[in-house]
Parts: structure tokens; C-alpha cells; sequence
């Protein structure tokens, strides 16, 4: 991808990001809220099979 192309495209996923939470911060929070329960979740389950594995 063309350097000029990827960062239009950086700067429209931004500009669409800072829209989404002046226009609705409720729901963006809640948005990032389940992402990062996601992610911990994830990462809490890689261990639990890492530590069964070593058993």
C-alpha cells in the first residue's frame, strides 16, 4: 500500500473515531469497556491452557 494511501486512511479511521465518541461517549465506553474484557479474557484463558499443559 502506497505510504500516502495508508496514512489517508490512519486519518480517516481517526476522524471517525473521534466523531463516534463526541457523538455517542455511552456507547463508545461501552464499546472499549468489552474490547478490553475481550482481551483480558483472552489472555486469562491462553494461561489457564498454558498451566494445564505444564501440569
Amino acid at each position: 500500500m502506497p505510504a500516502k494511501a495508508k496514512t489517508l486512511l490512519i486519518w480517516i479511521v481517526v476522524i471517525f473515531l473521534i466523531f463516534a465518541i463526541v457523538n455517542d461517549p455511552d456507547r463508545a465506553g461501552n464499546i472499549v469497556t468489552s474490547i478490553w474484557d475481550f482481551i483480558t479474557n483472552t489472555i486469562s484463558s491462553f494461561g489457564q491452557f498454558f498451566s494445564t499443559i505444564s501440569s
